[in-house]
């Protein structure tokens, strides 16, 4: 009997340990009793970003990187440990500067309040267009705090990233007033000017960082993403459409959310192939939960109860099976899943090493200011990453 290996445990500590067998799932009651032994128990600790992002005019570029980088950047999340777990992530997206917005409330619109559906946030960046308005960073800072759920846990980390071209002190909410506000809610603010580093400080961006003690960054917005591509990636990819047949949608959403999950392979894959590697690698971590209309995931759940489950509920395959026919039935998906994750960690170990090797990061990208101020902060609550 084999062990699943450090890769995945690692991967999934989260989860609780698993102590599943690869080769050994021909006992339907076995595959039963290994799906259950991997439920896993909810971390306490969360990495909560809220992204504030300017879509006026110029800023194309801004958009572009972030819906480019989104999945390296949750990659690179899901290697965080505290305490010897994983902490989950919530991400929050705004926008503001936009003249198609309300003027009334500052040219701001919350896009989507914290969340772990990370097809749906990868969906409202795809959404985000630009347009000429007014930026005003003091509100769209202090409305992501009055209108997120920041909770009171000392050990969240609770980060802002606003990102920008234009003076910060702009609007009628003083960024200073809003940076007590954050300090306040031991929230960070980080700001991310798009150009000249000098023109940052000049026109308070850095200032507006340093209140709550966050990092300034200016990057090259309009630069494009490049990607490095790997002797793993046609692997990976190959076994992203095997996960994908793990799903079993159920519930009034089920298809519409699998039809999502699709469609958001796609976008990815419509920057690049690697683009859509880093994608599935996002897909079999921690952080991709899909509890609210994949069987699979709902399973682990305290709280659910097959009895619960109505006929109407179900996908085609699993109308008018008994319970236990479909406990057997999500059990094998669950096992199934876990193998193909653990393929595409190993597989992501090797890239990983094999892009290290052949390009250092770009320093001036979105994605590798988020992560750097991201390490930087963690580590005054003792996370780590592996």
């Amino acid at each position: 009997m084999q062990t699943i290996l450090k890769t995945t445990v690692m991967s999934l500590c989260v989860f609780g340990l698993i102590s599943c067998n690869a080769n050994n799932k021909k006992n339907p009651e076995t595959d039963l009793s290994i799906a259950k032994s991997s439920k896993h128990y909810q971390s306490k600790q969360f990495i909560k970003v809220a992204l504030l992002l300017d879509t006026s005019n110029s800023m194309d570029g801004l958009i572009d990187q972030a819906k480019a980088q989104l999945w390296e950047i949750v990659n690179e999340l899901s290697y965080a440990k505290c305490d010897h777990t994983k902490p989950n992530l919530l991400i929050a997206l705004y926008e503001y500067g936009n003249d198609r917005l309300n003027s009334e409330e500052g040219y701001i619109r919350q896009v989507l309040a914290f969340s772990n559906d990370l097809d749906e946030i990868s969906k409202q960046l795809f959404s985000l267009t630009t347009n000429g308005g007014e930026e005003y960073c003091g509100n769209v800072i202090q409305t992501s705090m009055n209108q997120l759920n920041w909770g009171t846990n000392g050990d969240d980390l609770k980060l802002i990233f606003i990102a920008g071209n234009e003076p910060f002190t702009q609007g009628k909410i003083s960024y200073k007033d809003a940076a007590k506000l954050a300090r306040n809610k031991n929230i960070t603010v980080n700001t991310i000017f798009c150009g000249d580093y000098d023109q940052g400080i000049s026109s308070y961006w850095k200032d507006g960082a340093e209140l709550t003690h966050g990092n300034f960054m200016a990057i090259k917005h309009n630069h494009a993403t490049t990607y490095i591509s790997s002797p793993y990636d046609d692997q990976i990819l190959i076994l992203n459409q095997k996960l994908n047949n793990t799903y079993v949608a159920y519930g009034s959403t089920g298809a519409l959310k699998m039809a999502m999950q699709s469609e958001q392979d796609i976008n990815a894959k419509g920057y690049s192939e690697a683009n859509a590697v880093s994608r599935t690698i996002s897909k079999s971590s921690h952080l991709y939960k899909n509890d609210t209309w994949d069987l699979v995931d709902t399973e682990k759940s305290k709280s659910f109860k097959y009895e619960d489950l109505k006929d109407t509920d179900l996908p085609a395959e699993l109308k008018g099976k008994s319970k236990d026919e479909i406990k057997v039935y999500v059990a094998k998906k669950s096992i199934e899943r876990l193998e193909i994750q653990e393929k595409i960690q190993q597989l992501n170990e090797k890239r990983r090493l094999y892009i290290m090797n052949q390009q250092k990061k770009d320093s001036s990208s979105l994605e590798s200011a988020m992560i750097n101020a991201i390490k930087t902060q963690a580590k005054n609550k003792n996370y780590t990453w592996q």
